[in-house]
């Protein structure tokens, strides 16, 4: 019986960017992406196979995009810039997730906002240098989900600021 692992599209890209010795096998990655486009601006996308899905450490996350909803599902212990991706959002996340710049920023929803542990300071620095800091802002990279953020609406801003001065 054979173990198959599941990582992120991002973690896969990063393998690949950084590694030479790792295998590259693109057919261990269990995403089966699904589109459904109903008349309503809601679209929604599944990255895990249906044997996965129905586990439950399987989350629903909603990014808002200007006048577009969009629905995906994550797995718990990924991190919201990593659903992003996962899911073709433009979230742009330019460090890779290490807390170098705020291009991850979001506006998360008051609810699951409260449920976030308190941001530390590397991030609050980081969310200092963001356009259009709200109070109920944080970095992608840095929110990592859990069964109680089923459900979490995520608001992308209008613009985005890489605090690395790139």
């Amino acid at each position: 019986m054979s173990a198959t692992r599941i990582i992120s599209k991002r973690s896969f890209q990063l393998m690949n960017r950084h590694s030479s010795s790792m295998i590259r096998n693109p057919t261990s990655i269990i995403r089966t992406p699904t589109v459904t486009i109903t008349n309503s601006p809601t679209i929604t996308h599944r990255c895990l196979s249906t044997s996965i899905r129905k586990q439950s450490n399987i989350v629903k996350v909603v990014f808002q995009t200007g006048t577009e909803s969009i629905t995906c599902e994550g797995r718990v212990g990924l991190n919201l810039l990593d659903i992003a991706i996962d899911n073709d959002i433009d979230l742009e996340g330019a460090c890779g997730g290490t807390l170098a710049c705020s291009t991850c920023h979001l506006y998360i929803d008051e609810n699951n906002f409260k449920k976030l542990p308190t941001p530390e300071e590397e991030e609050e620095d980081m969310l200092d240098l963001a356009f259009g800091l709200a109070e109920n802002s944080r970095l992608g990279c840095q929110c990592v989900l859990t069964k109680e953020l089923d459900g979490i609406t995520c608001t992308l801003p209008e613009e985005t600021s890489d605090a690395r001065g790139m």
